[in-house]
């Protein structure tokens, strides 16, 4: 199984509407590609004062050529609609893991 993470730091201002949106739009979008197989949301409970939340949503596919192909077929597209939602209110970093136990 491999793991898909995205963490990303949202500004306190639209935090909650952000979350709402992830829940409800995003996320929903993202798992309607087939490529993975269930999703975690998970809030970093050691804050920095820096303005803002950080939350990390875990996406889990089958096998590395489904993330793959998913990154070829969509990430971009799901990227530019994250950014037109919340214009410089977010940054964010990606991670890729192998489940291993």
């Amino acid at each position: 199984m491999i793991l898909y993470n995205e963490t990303i730091n949202i500004d306190n201002k639209v935090a909650a509407d952000w979350l709402q949106w992830m829940q409800e739009t995003h996320i929903p979008e993202v798992m309607a590609t087939t490529f993975f197989v269930k999703f975690q949301i998970a809030k970093v409970m050691e804050e920095e004062d820096n303005g803002g939340t950080t939350y990390a949503i875990q996406y889990y596919a089958r096998h590395m050529d489904d993330l793959l192909e998913y990154h070829r077929e969509h990430d971009q597209n799901m990227q530019a609609k994250m950014q037109a939602q919340y214009p410089g209110q977010f940054v964010s970093f990606r991670t890729v893991l192998e489940v291993v136990g």
